[in-house]
Parts: structure tokens; C-alpha cells; sequence
């Protein structure tokens, strides 16, 4: 099984905390997230989810998000983000992610050839946080993120992208390699900024997508 429908099931079992890669394909990982959302839940375990699971899946994804993001994540002297209290495990798990990459430099083709690498480019270090919450299983480059997941802003995390350049907001703030306004720490490669458009200064035209149920 394929398509959309898998896409937004593997987008509320990430936020549900069963962090699933969001590739629209329902293979044995998919499967086996599903087998223990059943299994934590009381429901028949058989990694098929019906039409009385999906209520039960979209209720914890309600409860997760309820509010929305209220509070923004902070940053702290040294440059790294905290996230707000309540943010959904994925999210955190973001933030977390991003964390780790915030000393590197700003390196063309950057975090494609391998997640673990001396320095990343603007849709690597993208790619890097949201596979750090399990949302995406290979780095894409800027314009394959056009098209990652749902249309629009999210509640939690946007993506804006376009052929030349990509940064996402996760809980209020940016996470870029390009600088428009003042940062900490300085440097070349990805860094947490307070005003999360404030990169649309660049005069670009962006496609705004966000990760489903996020």
C-alpha cells in the first residue's frame, strides 16, 4: 500500500510517539508502529488499522497538538533551542536533532551523502532534523522538499523551499543556514534564528509545506 493515505498515517503515528519515516509507503516499519499503537491501546493487533482506530489514532494526535504551539522554543546564549513545554515527542526530537549540527559549517551538498557529515547545506541540515524525529529516511534535496508532505504551515513545523534555498520553523523559530538578522553563535552553516520568515528577504518565492499532523 501507497499514496497520501500512508503519508498522513505514518504523520500521526510520528506525533502519536511512534516516530515513522513519512514516505507513503506502508512497509514492515510502518507496520510494526501500527502493531504497537494496537497493542498500547488494547485493539486488535494485527498492524490493520480500521475505521474505530483511525478515531482512536486521530483522538491522541488531538490531544498532542492541543493548543497548538502557544509557546515558542527559546535559544539560549550558546545557540542551541530548547523546545516549549508540551511539544509533541517529535518536535522535540527536532529540536533535539538540529542541536547536534549547529557547529558545523555551511558545506555544499552538505548531509547528503551521509547524515553524520563535517558540514551541511541548507536542505541537508533541513533533512537532518526532521530525520532526527524519524519524518523522513533520506535527505532531500530543496526542491524535493516543494513537495514533502502536506500543503501549507503547520501548527508545529513549517518548511519553506524552493529550487535555490530551504529552511524550516520548528515551534515558533528558524532553523538555517542563511543568516537575515543577527545569530549566536556566527558562522557559515545552520543556526537557530528568532524570526522564523525573516529569511524571506531574500526576495524568493517559497512553497510552504509542513509534515502531516504537525
Amino acid at each position: 500500500m501507497q499514496g497520501h493515505d500512508v503519508r498522513v498515517l505514518q504523520g500521526y503515528l510520528t506525533v502519536a510517539g511512534y516516530p515513522t519515516s513519512i514516505d507513503g509507503d506502508f512497509g514492515a516499519t510502518t507496520k510494526s508502529n501500527v502493531m504497537k499503537f494496537e497493542t498500547a491501546h488494547q485493539l486488535t493487533v494485527d498492524g490493520v488499522m480500521t475505521y474505530a482506530q483511525t478515531r482512536v489514532l486521530r483522538q491522541l494526535v488531538a490531544t498532542a497538538l492541543a493548543g497548538g504551539a502557544v509557546t515558542k522554543a527559546t535559544i539560549d546564549a550558546g545557540g542551541t533551542a530548547t523546545a516549549p513545554t508540551g511539544a509533541p515527542p517529535a518536535v522535540q526530537a527536532m529540536v533535539a536533532a538540529a542541536n547536534q549540527i549547529i557547529a558545523k559549517p555551511y558545506i555544499y551538498a552538505g548531509g547528503h551523502g551521509r547524515w553524520n557529515d563535517n558540514g551541511y547545506d541548507c536542505s541537508g541540515a533541513v533533512s537532518f532534523a526532521l530525520h532526527g524525529a524519524g519524518m523522513l529516511a533520506s535527505p532531500e534535496d530543496s526542491t524535493e522538499l516543494e513537495s514533502y508532505g502536506a500543503p501549507g504551515p503547520g501548527k508545529w513545523v513549517t518548511i519553506y523551499a524552493n529550487a535555490g534555498h530551504t529552511w524550516i520553523v520548528i515551534a515558533g523559530i528558524a532553523f538555517d543556514t542563511a543568516h537575515y538578522g543577527s545569530t549566536t553563535p556566527g558562522g557559515t552553516g545552520p543556526r537557530w534564528l528568532s524570526d522564523p520568515t525573516g529569511n524571506l528577504a531574500d526576495g524568493g518565492n517559497y512553497v510552504v509545506r509542513h509534515p502531516s499532523a504537525l
